[in-house]
């Protein structure tokens, strides 16, 4: 699958001139004042917008006649202080279609106007016009140096996870997610290995234990990658990705109403291939490894059945005490890999639990940290990008609701309270003493359309994680030439 470019932006060499004769402007605005509208719109204007109820309240669209007869937008924006792309998004699903150029004031940065503009405008569809069909809707002008900036490529990181998310199972399994990854990373030179067969069954017993009840077989995406200026002795990142492409729940049967957007179910892999572009964009000095399990949990002959006991890579035995709970046995052997290495960083991302749901919604990730420092760094990241995540506990009292009869550890608590505590617990095992760790529970659906977050996949906290990988390692992106 190939990294769309957001067909809605049309360039020109100055925003403000080139192509001036096809454009109409949108003005951003605070309040609706009367004088400060009259000085923008003349006073019929100002009497024009106030008569369509314009109040100026954020993410508020009016369109004005100038003197010709042409429409200028009026659009309400954030207050000062606060920030929030995704209400730009209302302006690619509002606006009609033509050209528009986009003004606001100096204190909000042109860079969200931007990048929530085309998180607005994505969308998905396989009907026969399919993806390539020509853009109908707004365009942002934007200049040359726009097109290549940070906020389009996290855009186009983000348009590429959420194509991957809203593709059905049918056209994604396993082997199509990794060769997506490797379609993905290779461009900025990655080395992409694809494991599957005896090889993934020897290095990740666990995995292949969930992937091997599918007919499609599973896939261990890895790359490895560094930034042009990143010596042998910089910064390791390691980032481990869910990548489970349907999940029937297995002999534990999902109920067809909780089946029904199992497709999404990889959205943690998709999520860690948006953040691993858009640091390959950036061309940040640290070495990074990618890891994605891509498997299928299917009912089959051949599928794991429960208390089933298999020894992970790290040596430990788990009970399978549930079938469904399939992505910590995906994540366990690849996170024992990644700390063979020693990562400074070692983050990984998944829709795991319905607990983190229950507890905090579709919008808000997840968080669990074994550091204070990553925790508190990864959280103001969020709060920064006006993409949060919030902070669940890695509760040791709860270890113990792990425990097997006849094994080192069962999949599953005892107890049916703090899933998604239990399950980070479980995870925690795999990770070496000392390891500096991040454990990131996401839901990757919007179940409704709202301002840059349309319906269906999505990547909540890419944009936070890469930020706060930057405040980590002490860098600052930098597109590359």
């Amino acid at each position: 699958m190939s990294v769309r470019e957001p067909d809605c932006l049309v360039v020109s060499r100055s925003r403000r001139k080139a192509g001036e004769k096809a454009a109409r402007t949108v003005l951003g605005v605070r309040g609706a004042d009367p004088k400060a509208l009259a000085a923008l719109l003349g006073a019929e204007g100002a009497a024009f917008a106030q008569a369509c109820g314009f109040t100026g309240k954020p993410g508020q669209l009016v369109l004005v006649p100038d003197a010709s007869g042409a429409p200028i937008g009026l659009f309400g924006v954030p207050d000062k202080g606060q920030r929030d792309p995704y209400l730009f998004g209302a302006l690619a699903q509002d606006l009609p279609t033509g050209d528009w150029d986009v003004t606001v004031p100096a204190d909000i940065a042109r860079d969200d106007v931007v990048l929530g503009f085309c998180l607005g405008a994505y969308q998905f569809s396989l009907k026969s016009a399919g993806k390539t069909a020509k853009h109908e809707g707004p365009r942002l002008l934007v200049t040359a140096a726009e097109q290549k900036g940070m906020a389009v490529e996290t855009a186009r990181s983000v348009w590429l996870a959420r194509d991957l998310i809203n593709t059905p199972a049918n056209l994604l399994g396993p082997s199509e997610l990794a060769k997506a990854a490797r379609e993905a990373l290779t461009p900025f030179g990655a080395d992409v290995e694809i494991i599957k067969g005896a090889a993934l069954d020897k290095a990740y017993p666990l995995l292949a234990h969930v992937g091997n009840g599918s007919d499609r077989g599973p896939r261990v995406a890895l790359a490895r990658w560094k930034g042009s200026k990143a010596g042998k002795s910089a910064p390791l990142l390691s980032l481990v990705g869910k990548g489970v492409c349907f999940d029937s729940g297995g002999y534990d049967l999902k109920p067809s109403a909780g089946m029904l957007r199992m497709k999404k179910d990889m959205g943690g892999a998709a999520s860690v291939l948006a953040l691993a572009r858009l640091i390959m964009t950036q061309d940040l000095p640290v070495r990074l490894e990618v890891r994605l399990g891509c498997v299928e949990n299917s009912v089959s002959g051949h599928a794991m059945r429960p208390l089933d006991v298999v020894k992970s890579r790290a040596g430990l035995t788990v009970e399978i005490g549930n079938t469904d709970a399939e992505g910590r046995l995906v994540l366990c052997d690849l996170l024992s890999e990644a700390g063979e290495h020693k990562p400074d960083l070692l983050m990984d991302i998944a829709t795991l639990t319905g607990a983190a749901r229950v507890a905090l919604g579709p919008d808000l990730p997840a968080l669990f940290s074994n550091d204070e420092g990553v925790a508190l760094s990864i959280l103001a990241a969020g709060q920064r990008q006006a993409d949060p995540l919030w902070r669940l506990p890695l509760w040791q009292g709860y270890a113990g609701w792990l425990k097997s009869p006849v094994a080192d550890l069962n999949n599953i608590s005892s107890r049916p309270m703090a899933g998604a505590v239990t399950a980070g617990l479980f995870l925690e095992r795999f990770v070496n003493a000392g390891q500096r760790w991040a454990h990131i529970d996401s839901y990757a659906w919007n179940d409704s359309g709202r301002p840059g977050r349309p319906e269906g996949g999505d990547s909540p906290g890419v944009r936070a994680l890469f930020d706060a990988v930057c405040k980590i390692f002490e860098t600052k992106p930098g597109a590359m030439s």
